[in-house]
């Protein structure tokens, strides 16, 4: 819910009729008055402020329940990561991917002309936003499909149990629920300093670049500033990324943050270190700018400074002038005695209750794991405990070994504990550690020297006598795609000798990591329900 409020407008939705009010909105079949410009309506069995990832999947599970549903959504059906995040800058990636592949790899294979290949970046942002425009076609069919009702407009709390949504055009319109779930998101912050946010874009901004620029800062440690770094700078942009302290994405295992600075430096992406932020950004005559750091180096002529600093959750806009954020406007929270952290994440439990009885929270608003599957795995499971049979009840979604990608160039998959965590849990004793460092084959006819060759990196940290995986670490080509299966597998909880006793696939990068260390001497322990080591036969299915 990041669009601003003079681009925004109400309209609702429904699945079967639309019948027209006096006013000009578009209502559901629900019976509906209007007083003094307000229309009220009947009570839904569920509202749902926020039409994100999170928010559709937990409206579109209840409806599925023969349940009411009314989603309330600011901007563009789908949220951050169809609109401004995973989506289009996984578009972003895959182009800087096959410019790298034209202006550096495929003449090792024999191809030519790669120096005489261009980009023609409209079309590519034409065909970009293209796509994202039929997604958002998609989710407001899907919600068709399920018999959810949609509004776009601001949504505040009236009471614990009413939103009003405020129109463009003033007309506001209030709805009832028993439940309420709030899966507002977060968006981009902008670091205090002079002329920050008058000269900077946010990674939101990054998705309406009508250009390629000549040159970026790209300001910022996490993964969004290392994957925007990437993708500017393989597509051709002299691309500069300052970081706060001495190295990016400094929670990531030391091994794998390392390796990827590593390879940024290798890429020519210029690093910025031990800088302590953005001082002040000032234009020069010719409107390139000019980037003052707090450490007193200086970057200048740039032509877009993009911040990529942070993210903050949307509760600034769900409340006003209460004890629990302070100075923010619309929600009103305290209306409904939702309560935030003093950063403003809503405090919710495992279950996503928040302090009031029939209003719940998921997805980036709590501050737990800010991804977008875990807000959908979120917003299911709430709606099957709230919902559903009696055996859902107690569900919930786990917060726990949760495997992620970071698309940066090349790219990192991860899963569990870092080696530091993984020592400061269990103990240095406690825990065995396999490493690998390789050349990818894809690399292996380059015309280099090997050490100038990409790196593939992998760390798998196993801890206790049996060697229960707690952590797998991968940086190289191929990491996106091969860890979303390892992941499975540490759900499971597998150990070092269950991932031995998998047949490796060969020649592929991910037999490193059922063949490290002496293979098949690991403590034969298994974490399986029916084990797979020492040549066991296969589980069997249950039959009626």
């Amino acid at each position: 819910m990041t669009q601003s409020r003079k681009d925004q407008k109400i309209q609702i939705e429904h699945s079967r009729t639309s019948p027209e009010l006096s006013d000009g909105l578009h209502v559901s079949s629900h019976k509906t008055k209007t007083t003094n410009n307000t229309a009220m309506t009947n009570t839904y069995d569920l509202i749902v402020i926020g039409g994100g990832s999170g928010g559709i999947a937990c409206a579109k599970r209840s409806a599925s329940y023969s349940k009411s549903v009314l989603c309330i959504e600011r901007a563009r059906l789908g949220g951050t990561c169809v609109n401004v995040g995973c989506v289009p800058k996984k578009v972003m990636w895959s182009a800087a991917s096959i410019a790298d592949m034209v202006k550096h790899d495929m003449k090792h294979y024999g191809f030519e002309g790669g120096d005489g290949v261009k980009l023609d970046f409209g079309l590519l942002k034409k065909r970009r936003d293209g796509y994202v425009k039929r997604l958002n076609g998609i989710y407001e069919n899907g919600f068709k499909s399920a018999g959810v009702e949609h509004v776009f407009g601001d949504g505040t709390f009236v009471d614990k149990n009413t939103v009003e949504v405020t129109g463009a055009d003033g007309v506001k319109t209030r709805f009832t629920g028993e439940k309420i779930v709030i899966a507002t998101g977060g968006r981009p912050h902008f670091p205090p300093g002079d002329g920050v946010e008058e000269h900077c874009i946010s990674s939101d901004g990054f998705f309406d670049l009508e250009e390629l620029p000549k040159v970026a800062v790209v300001v910022g440690a996490g993964y969004i500033a290392v994957e925007l770094a990437g993708v500017l700078n393989s597509l051709g942009t002299e691309t500069h990324l300052v970081v706060r302290k001495g190295k990016a994405l400094r929670e990531f295992d030391p091994m794998i943050s390392d390796g990827l600075d590593a390879e940024m430096l290798k890429a020519g992406i210029t690093i910025h270190r031990h800088t302590n932020g953005v001082a002040k950004v000032v234009p020069d005559q010719t409107g390139k700018k000019n980037v003052t750091l707090h450490s007193g180096d200086v970057v200048y002529g740039a032509d877009v400074v993009l911040m990529a600093a942070g993210r903050v959750p949307n509760t600034e806009d769900l409340c006003a002038d209460c004890e629990w954020a302070p100075n923010t406007e619309d929600l009103h929270l305290e209306c409904c005695g939702v309560k935030v952290t003093n950063r403003k994440y809503i405090i919710a439990d495992e279950f996503q209750n928040t302090n009031v009885e029939n209003i719940y929270a998921l997805g980036d608003v709590c501050g737990k794991v800010e991804l977008t599957p875990m807000a959908i795995a979120a917003g299911r499971r709430l709606a099957d405990r709230l919902f559903g049979k009696e055996e859902h009840k107690a569900s919930k979604v786990s917060y726990e070994l949760v495997p992620t990608v970071v698309f940066s160039h090349p790219t990192i998959g991860t899963c569990g504990m870092s080696e530091p965590q993984a020592v400061a849990k269990y103990g240095e004793q406690n825990v065995k550690v396999y490493t690998s460092k390789f050349a990818n084959l894809f690399y292996g006819i380059f015309d280099m020297e090997p050490d100038q060759k990409p790196k593939t990196l992998m760390k798998v940290i196993c801890a206790g006598l049996d060697e229960k995986v707690v952590g797998i670490h991968v940086l190289g080509m191929g990491a996106d795609e091969m860890m979303q299966g390892f992941g499975v597998a540490m759900k499971m909880g597998c150990t070092k000798a269950d991932l031995d006793s998998c047949v490796a696939i060969h020649p592929t990068a991910a037999e490193e990591l059922v063949t490290m260390g002496v293979w098949g001497t690991s403590a034969q322990e298994t974490g399986a329900k029916v084990s797979p080591l020492n040549g066991a036969a296969p589980p069997e299915p249950k039959l009626s």
